[in-house]
């Protein structure tokens, strides 16, 4: 099984990777004078993370967001205003927007009206995997920035999608079934919420008990730790991975599944399906795999939709159209 992972879904995923289209690695090459791109980008992403390393989160996150949300990399997602994107349902809690806007004003004030906001999401979130832990990997630009961005057209997975569904959802996209358990790992450092999970805690599909596939000891620990079982608590934070890994991108996430520690519904429920639960095993058994399936899954993602040419604009700020 091992095998079968590292070496045939590794040359695949290759294969798709390196055929970028219109978009290109090193696209910005000699197109901001004497200053290097990417190496701007990756200041202030650093600078970001220094402080608040919990921003590789954040634009994990919000990288999905925009590329799945409306099947676009095109920063539509960046589009504020009333009825954008940014006021559907599922993006109500995406952060990082400001971090974007940041890296935007540098490159504007270095060579305006070069670099795409979409670029910039990709670039930086691939700065901030690394930054946690993650493998490097190249990414192809030459996106420009979309027009449009509505609420109305985000379709994003709700955390209790079933595996067959979840398959679907991705395979839409071009992902295959271990692609789809690659993407998931991004929860390696994701969050999620006490009310979003409050039903697998004290009240699993009305039994007024816990969902008997979380470990007890577990339950125990975010039901009375962390959430408190409250109605008038705060609504507080729940690490999707291992509390000494929740700041880092790797394979640890999977061993939580194992462990029956998988706190979104999804989660559990891939590592037990039979058609995902190889998977998991797999990447759960090494690290370097998961890191090399992630960063080129990531990539594959990042081209969802993506506009190229005369097909958008590079916005003077990303946060509303020219």
């Amino acid at each position: 099984m091992v095998k079968r992972v590292s070496i045939i879904a590794v040359l695949v995923l290759s294969l798709i990777s390196s055929c970028y289209g219109q978009v290109t690695v090193g696209y910005y090459n000699n197109k901001c004078g004497t200053k290097d791109v990417e190496s701007i980008i990756r200041g202030v992403v650093k600078a970001r993370f220094s402080y608040e390393p919990a921003i590789v989160a954040f634009l994990l996150r919000l990288q999905f967001h925009d590329c799945l949300g409306d099947k676009q990399c095109d920063a539509s997602l960046l589009l504020a205003g009333p009825g954008s994107e940014q006021t559907a349902v599922p993006n109500f809690t995406v952060k990082g927007y400001d971090l974007i806007d940041a890296i935007k004003a540098a490159l504007e004030q270095e060579c305006p009206g070069v670099v795409s906001c979409s670029d910039i999401i990709a670039a930086a979130t691939r700065d901030a995997v690394v930054l946690a832990g993650g493998s490097y990997y190249d990414v192809p630009m030459g996106r420009k920035d979309g027009l449009v961005g509505l609420a109305s057209n985000v379709d994003l997975p709700p955390p209790d999608i079933s595996v067959a569904n979840a398959i679907q959802y991705y395979g839409k996209e071009g992902f295959s079934a271990l692609e789809t358990v690659v993407l998931l790992g991004g929860h390696t450092v994701g969050v999620t919420h006490c009310s979003v999970i409050k039903d697998r805690l004290y009240n699993y599909k009305g039994t007024q008990r816990a969902d008997p596939d979380l470990d007890a000891f577990y339950v125990f620990f975010l039901g009375n730790i962390i959430c408190h079982n409250d109605p008038n608590a705060v609504d507080m934070f729940v690490f999707l991975d291992s509390p000494d890994s929740v700041l880092t991108v790797d394979n640890s996430y999977y061993k939580m599944l194992l462990d029956h520690k998988g706190i979104l519904p999804i989660d559990n429920a891939i590592a037990f399906d039979p058609s995902t639960s190889g998977y998991v095993n797999d990447l759960a058994k090494s690290n370097d795999n998961f890191l090399d399936l992630f960063s080129k899954t990531i990539v594959k993602m990042g081209l969802i939709g993506v506009l190229t040419g005369n097909q958008g604009e590079i916005r003077q700020v990303c946060s509303r159209t020219n």
